[in-house]
């Protein structure tokens, strides 16, 4: 059997080929089934997000194809088609790409910690559909003890990369823990969103959300038991925010100086965090002369962000050299088990041999035959049972094979090596 990864992700294959051969949540658990009955496949996971959609599974071989086939006709998609973005790993390599994929060094954005949670949903929903075996068990409980391994002893998740994350890590910075503090959110969108999803897991415990339209404001302010107000209020309510954060489409300022102002006076001068998502900008430029104020634009951000990014190829670096390790390591007892279950088949088929050779004595003992010329045929009959298959295979390879086999027979039988200048 053979461990495969059989995929594509963001660096293969554009949006338009990923989204057709994605897997939705609810229908997961069906398509393991039948990918487990399919002839050659033992066992069987899927990882599939906007990013990426991966099989692992421990096959036969010569159905590796098939699986191309499979995946393809599920999605009433020509192969040729899906061919040139996809990507199939065996063995150390499968091994090495998944834990890299756990790591979030296989990324859009390097180190990320997300993709572990959904590689861990991905496990979950393959082993409630049955398809989780002695293999894959191993390998995705691998895969989640070096990505904590490498989360612990590498500072690759210590650098925010992301605009929303960092301004959050700043704020941190800044005020230390955040769960008193306040902060003011402007605007509705994807990075105000990703913003309050990340102020809410640092433990901030009062927000509000200002929009244009009121009710996409009190939509996003559901999600975190905010506060919703629209834009006009922003004054009414700039002086009870430690943080304030706006990411609109404005053309102009819709929050000028003199707001900050007035905001930091009633504040009594308690430090106020500012920063400026928008292009063009939401805040005055002024504001950041402010005494008590911090003003950060998102080129402040990218800075940090570039530098950051910088540490988390440092760190990265170190990631792959404990992968290599872990790989290893992986490989080790992978190939263990075609150990035992070779040792196992030839242990049975010592004991058939054993069997058939004893029942045929003891039938011959019951008709009354000599038993210690008995014993000398049985031990001579299984001896030469035992013999058969090697020394037929032995006779009939070609002499490359011979040599090897030959080699592998001494080391397997502890026989002395060949004395070749013996005559």
């Amino acid at each position: 059997m053979t461990l495969i990864a059989l995929g594509l992700n963001h660096t293969t294959a554009p949006v338009e080929i990923r989204e057709k051969v994605a897997f939705s949540g609810e229908i997961l658990p069906e398509v393991l089934s039948d990918l487990k009955q399919k002839s050659g496949i033992d066992e069987v996971a899927i990882l599939s997000t906007c990013n990426r959609t991966e099989i692992y599974c421990s096959l036969d071989e010569v159905h590796q194809q098939d699986l191309m086939h499979w995946l393809s006709g599920f999605h009433k998609l020509k192969l040729q088609d899906i061919r040139p973005f996809m990507y199939s790993y065996p063995d150390a390599t499968a091994v090495k790409h998944l834990l890299r994929v756990a790591c979030g060094l296989d990324s859009m954005v390097l180190g990320e910690p997300q993709v572990l949670g959904q590689l861990k949903s991905a496990y979950k929903t393959a082993v409630s559909a049955g398809s989780i075996g002695q293999l894959l068990e191993r390998l995705f409980q691998h895969s989640f003890r070096v990505a904590k391994d490498i989360r612990s002893n590498t500072e690759i998740g210590n650098h925010p990369v992301s605009i929303a994350f960092a301004a959050v890590r700043l704020g941190q910075q800044i005020f230390g823990n955040l769960t008193n503090r306040t902060a003011l959110l402007v605007g509705a969108g994807e990075t105000v969103e990703l913003t309050a999803r990340h102020l809410h897991d640092k433990g901030l415990q009062r927000m509000i959300i200002a929009n244009r339209t009121l009710e996409r404001a009190q939509h996003l302010a559901s999600e975190f038991s905010a506060y919703a107000i629209s834009l006009d209020d922003i004054g009414s309510h700039l002086d009870e925010a430690d943080i304030l954060i706006t990411s609109t489409g404005s053309q102009q300022p819709i929050i000028s100086a003199e707001m900050v102002r007035l905001a930091i006076k009633k504040r009594k001068h308690r430090p106020m965090y500012i920063v400026d998502i928008a292009v063009p900008r939401d805040v005055d430029p002024e504001a950041g002369k402010l005494d008590d104020v911090y003003l950060y634009t998102v080129d402040d951000l990218q800075g940090v962000i570039n530098e950051n990014m910088r540490n988390r190829e440092q760190a990265a670096k170190q990631a792959e050299e404990i992968i290599d390790t872990h790989v290893s390591q992986f490989m080790d007892w992978m190939y263990t088990l075609d150990t035992v279950s070779t040792v196992r088949a030839i242990r049975e088929n010592a004991e058939s041999m054993q069997q058939e050779v004893l029942e045929a004595a003891l039938k011959r003992l019951r008709q009354g035959d000599d038993p210690e010329i008995l014993l000398k045929e049985l031990a001579r009959s299984l001896a030469n049972k035992i013999i058969h298959a090697p020394s037929v295979q032995l006779r009939n390879s070609s002499q490359e094979q011979k040599d090897e086999l030959i080699r592998a027979a001494r080391t397997l039988f502890a026989l002395a090596p060949e004395n070749k200048d013996k005559k």
